[in-house]
């Protein structure tokens, strides 16, 4: 009788001693649009490996790729809301919410990876700042390669996209279609490969990495190599769900974070010509776009940038000034 006690005994703190383990851990989802094997979604694997490795488990995130958990447009007001406790989202996906958002789709002003970092430098504070008027803490961004245009016939100028159905996925990309004479259809990454496969689409903008995820050389044959801006993915937190960590492991979130965007520039510029080569080895024409069609495209971006100015006043041409004076 005294044995079955003591072996109760041990059996109930064995019990609580795993229950306070359990309380003592916390869990966040981190929800994002792309495949498992986009670089994206590997250095947020990374970036939560990371996380679990400084916090000795005290902090597990889990990462759903793909769409899996929220579509791309849902995935941000999820973590607002505390669906999610952080998420990845193409950061002008919400250019309509504040226009800061769209400022690294203004066409030509920054192409390369350099000119990129330094528009961000610039721009980061007001981003940051607009995140956090929405309950939201940014922790890192990641660039995807240069944007270039996607079809099944020849371009040789901007009047040979009229008609085409262009695939949008944002304001700006919306608003190309409108002023080429194309037909804009909103298609996000996850559902690209099928609108592709289907003829939902058979015209966009977009970068080699989006082109190569989705297998875009069996529905279409024609990639310009238009250079014509670098799109950014932000990662951000809840705010809420961040002040509830205990410092010391704030602090292993925000250094990992750093460590995930310094990869992250990296990994960009790394993949981008691997990208290209795999669209070429797959048979896709890696076409550099004719003058006419460079000064149409230049036409569109000067109509689009004026357009992006109006709506963030003050705030947006101080960030361009700021970059331009780089």
């Amino acid at each position: 009788m005294k044995t079955n006690l003591i072996r109760t005994g041990i059996a109930s703190v064995a019990i609580l001693a795993a229950a306070g383990s359990a309380l003592a851990q916390t869990a966040w989802v981190l929800p994002s649009a792309y495949p498992p094997a986009n670089y994206h979604v590997e250095n947020l694997n990374q970036f939560a490996s990371d996380v679990d490795t400084a916090t000795n488990g005290e902090l597990k995130i889990t990462v759903h790729p793909n769409a899996s958990l929220f579509k791309a447009p849902e995935i941000k007001r999820a973590v607002q809301t505390g669906q999610a406790q952080a998420g990845e989202v193409l950061m002008s996906l919400h250019e309509n919410e504040n226009p800061i958002f769209g400022i690294d789709v203004i066409p030509f002003l920054a192409t390369s990876f350099e000119q990129s970092k330094k528009l961000w430098e610039v721009s980061k504070p007001a981003v940051e700042k607009a995140l956090d008027e929405q309950g939201l803490k940014l922790l890192y961004t990641t660039p995807w390669p240069p944007q270039g245009i996607y079809t099944k016939k020849d371009v040789n100028s901007v009047a040979d996209l009229e008609g085409l159905k262009w695939r949008a996925y944002n304001v700006g990309t919306s608003r190309i279609a409108e002023l080429v004479g194309a037909q804009p259809v909103t298609v996000q990454a996850a559902e690209l490969p099928q609108a592709l496969a289907t003829g939902v689409v058979d015209g966009l903008m977009t970068s080699s990495a989006t082109g190569v995820d989705s297998k875009i050389w069996e529905s279409l044959t024609h990639y310009y190599d238009t250079q014509a801006w670098i799109p950014k993915n932000v990662i951000f937190v809840n705010k809420d769900a961040f002040d509830a960590l205990d410092p010391a492991v704030q602090t292993a979130v925000t250094e990992a974070a750093a460590a995930a965007e310094t990869r992250g520039w990296a990994l960009a510029a790394e993949k981008t010509s691997a990208y290209m080569e795999t669209l070429k080895s797959n048979g896709m024409q890696v076409v550099t776009p004719s003058e006419e069609l460079k000064t149409g495209l230049s036409d569109v971006g000067a109509k689009l940038t004026e357009g992006w100015l109006a709506k963030a006043g003050d705030e947006g041409k101080a960030v361009v000034d700021a970059y331009n004076k780089m």
